[in-house]
């Protein structure tokens, strides 16, 4: 979707009195004398008699993301489009209080590719919650919508792609727990009943890059194997549907094996209502914002806008976004394209969505009552804060770290976010009642400190004055902290990147910084590039991966640098080499390697620079393998399936994995549990190994021993064939804890290879 520019955003929102209009207020007339009012009925049955209530010309006017509501029966007019990707952000549908007020900021977490890094399910779900409550108490005051455009859960297969860090990484199980977590915290406890606010993933489907090498997201035809597709591209939205029972889900730009998402009835009814069962609560579909538009104007697989516009309401898109019109409702009516039966429809799963969030109910809602006094803004910032301590990625340390800090310490901070807090937060951003940065928090701290600029992409005539002015702060100091990286996020949604290189110019700086001989520790922002020029200079000491730490990443950084914390994070994407762009194109969706692919993710691509899941700590771990009698050596698969009982199959519990841990180091940290499952089963190329489970350990003591059982499923160990059907397969399965390894066991599954799950044919 259009990345909103922050500034674009506060100047349109300036008048003081700019919220949205009241919820429908179902005791006056008109609006009174209609059975949506009635509580009594089920959800479906009050939708039903909403739509029945509005004209033809109502109707139509109501299924875009700026509804325009039915004033003549009382129902206002409504905006579907409000953001929260890592906290209330600016949107059609949301905007924000000028000035003093309860609704000129909002909590700016990390973005979700640091917080998926902490690899903590827990704290994942309370962000969500502190999320969904700040979203919800926007919605009450009228400053939003009560529908979010979020998560993004599409795997980040390709580092190149400039929204990757939108998403949890790139393996599917943590996308799969990311996405749980957050709907869960977002939704509420009760969402079958009430939910807090209605949760969208997006999109659907293989839509994981903006504009390269003249193919954009608009007009991309992703060309995806069944085995690819079921078992990758899918699976996060598997979760969503089937698993959260998401309340939206987005179609996404491109085009899926020739048919256009939003006009794709195998994706939107084969797969995602029909095999995923996502129908219980009408739950509804929205276009990404000019999609339908792409129909026919860049996918060419429509003759005209109005006859793209009825195939997506036909296959089963019920809102499409609008920016001007980018759709052509009353054409497809007009010309007898669009069925009444589906205008309605879709207008009953819309609107059944805003009465489960309680929109008719005025006070009878359990959510009613929320408003900014509710907001705990302690427990948010210390949320925030730890989402951004415990995402932060340690990939480089010869002892320097934790620094050896006195009150009399001088630290020179050199780069382009050292001091600058509108690069902490990163996209798809609201207003922040604070960005605490680096050289904010060493100043509270009571230290000396010496900031200056740093070049950001590239070398400019200004490299000379920022060079000379790095190295006298530099000369001045006991500590030289640099803060640098690839800053892509102005470029963000519409651009993708060309090379994974450190840019020059900042390499340059680093070399002469480093020369001095004094500790430098670099703390690198962004997505992954090649780090080898970094890792390799025996100068940088240290490297601390701080991505887009929210609002207050600087604070973050700092207790990890004076070692009030340990770093914990891990990697959740892989770094390649510099080389690996020229290998693959962006536009290649195949995962597994080839004459002509090398291969996608840490599952199939075997030399990394660094690989996924990788860390380091300010101490050292050792895990044990289990005993056996506490998990057997072998497994009988028809013995495993008498036990299952689930609807799915593959959601069927396998004996939990215990695992100990014991801090054999000095310092105090969290560990994450990493296990790993490879092993020749199932098709082959077999892949290198694939996450089974993970769980993260808070606060272990040196010489502490702690036992975790990690949880997973059949699902788990399952494999998808060619035909993208999910099997457990017979066969010696290899457990591996900790990247790199640090313990192994093995188990057998005996038996006939099983199907769990059958996937649809197109």
């Amino acid at each position: 979707m259009l990345s909103w520019s922050l500034a674009l955003l506060a100047s349109a929102s300036t008048a003081q009195a700019a919220f949205f209009q009241p919820f429908p207020d179902c005791t006056k007339a008109p609006l009174s004398n209609n059975q949506v009012c009635n509580s009594t009925l089920s959800p479906p049955e009050r939708a039903a008699a909403l739509v029945a209530a509005l004209t033809t010309e109502e109707k139509l006017a109501n299924l875009i993301s700026n509804a325009k509501g039915a004033p003549r029966i009382g129902l206002p007019a409504y905006n579907w489009w409000s953001e929260a990707l890592h906290g209330v952000a600016y949107a059609p549908g949301t905007q924000f209080q000028k000035g003093d007020g309860e609704f000129n900021s909002s909590t700016s977490f990390p973005m979700p590719l640091l917080m998926a890094a902490g690899f903590n399910d827990d704290l994942t779900e309370r962000i969500g919650a502190v999320i969904g409550l700040e979203s919800r108490a926007f919605g009450n005051g009228r400053w939003s919508g009560l529908d979010y455009w979020t998560p993004n859960v599409n795997p980040f297969k390709d580092p190149r792609w400039g929204r990757g860090s939108e998403t949890p990484g790139e393996d599917i199980l943590r996308i799969k727990r990311y996405a749980e977590s957050m709907i869960r915290g977002l939704e509420g406890p009760v969402p079958e009943k009430e939910r807090q606010v209605v949760a969208t993933c997006k999109h659907y489907a293989g839509n994981d890059f903006e504009d390269w090498n003249g193919a954009t997201r608009h007009n991309f035809n992703a060309k995806i194997s069944l085995q690819d597709l079921a078992e990758y591209y899918m699976m996060p939205f598997q979760q969503c549907a089937r698993d959260s029972k998401v309340g939206s889900i987005m179609c996404a730009y491109n085009a899926v094996n020739g048919v256009p998402s939003c006009a794709s009835p195998y994706l939107l009814n084969t797969v995602l209502r029909d095999h995923w069962k996502w129908t219980e609560h009408n739950n509804y579909i929205t276009s990404d914002c000019e999609a339908v538009l792409d129909v026919s104007e860049n996918h060419k697989y429509a003759k005209s806008n109005a006859e793209g516009t009825a195939m997506t309401f036909e296959a089963g898109m019920d809102s499409s976004c609008e920016y001007e019109s980018s759709s052509d409702i009353p054409g497809a009516w007009d010309q007898g394209l669009l069925k009444i039966e589906t205008v309605d429809r879709a207008l009953k799963r819309l609107y059944e969505g805003i009465i489960r969030v309680g929109y008719f109910d005025g006070k009878k809602s359990r959510y009613s009552s929320i408003g900014w006094k509710d907001v705990n803004k302690p427990e948010s910032q210390r949320l925030a804060l730890q989402s951004a301590v415990e995402g932060i990625v340690m990939t480089k340390n010869d002892g320097t770290l934790p620094l050896k800090l006195k009150k009399t310490s001088k630290l020179a901070m050199i780069g382009f976010w050292a001091d600058d807090g509108k690069k902490l937060s990163g996209g798809y951003s609201g207003t922040p009642a604070f960005t605490h940065t680096p050289a904010y928090a060493a100043r509270r701290l009571g230290y000396t400190v010496s900031v200056a600029p740093g070049p950001v992409l590239e070398t400019t005539s200004a490299n000379d004055t920022w060079t000379q002015k790095a190295l006298d702060a530099a000369k001045a100091s006991d500590y030289i902290l640099y803060f640098g990286g690839l800053d892509t996020s102005a470029a963000g949604e519409t651009k993708d990147r060309m090379n994974l290189n450190w840019p020059q110019a900042q390499l340059a700086l680093i070399e002469k910084l480093t020369s001095l001989g004094k500790p430098f520790v670099m703390i690198q922002m962004g997505d992954q590039v090649d780090d080898t020029p970094v890792l390799k200079l025996k100068g940088v000491n240290s490297i601390l991966w701080a991505n887009w730490p929210g609002q207050d990443g600087g604070e973050a950084v700092m207790q990890l640098l004076a070692g009030v914390a340990a770093p914990a994070g891990r990697l959740p994407v892989t770094q390649y080499p510099t080389n690996y762009t020229e290998e693959v194109p962006m536009t290649e969706m195949s995962l597994r390697p080839s004459a002509t692919n090398p291969g996608r993710t840490y599952r199939w691509y075997p030399t990394p620079i660094l690989p996924f899941g990788f860390g380091l700590h300010y101490t050292t771990f050792k895990p044990s393998a289990p005993a056996d009698k506490s998990f057997p050596k072998t497994f009988k698969i028809k013995d495993l399936l008498a036990r299952c009982s689930a609807q799915f199959p593959d959601t069927c519990p396998f004996p939990s994995l215990p695992v100990e841990v014991k801090n054999t180091g000095k310092a105090t940290s969290d560990y994450v549990v990493l296990a790993f499952l490879s092993g020749e089963y199932g098709p082959k190329p077999y892949p290198i190994k694939t996450l089974a489970s993970y769980a993260r350990l808070s606060g272990l003591k040196p010489g502490k021993k702690v036992e975790t059982k990690l949880k997973w499923n059949l699902g788990s160990l399952a494999r998808h064939d060619e035909n993208g059907n999910t099997v457990l397969y017979p066969g010696t399965y290899t457990v591996t804890i900790d990247e790199p390894t640090l313990t192994s066991f093995k188990f057998k599954l005996e038996g006939e290879a099983t199907v769990l799950d059958k996937w649809p044919a197109p």
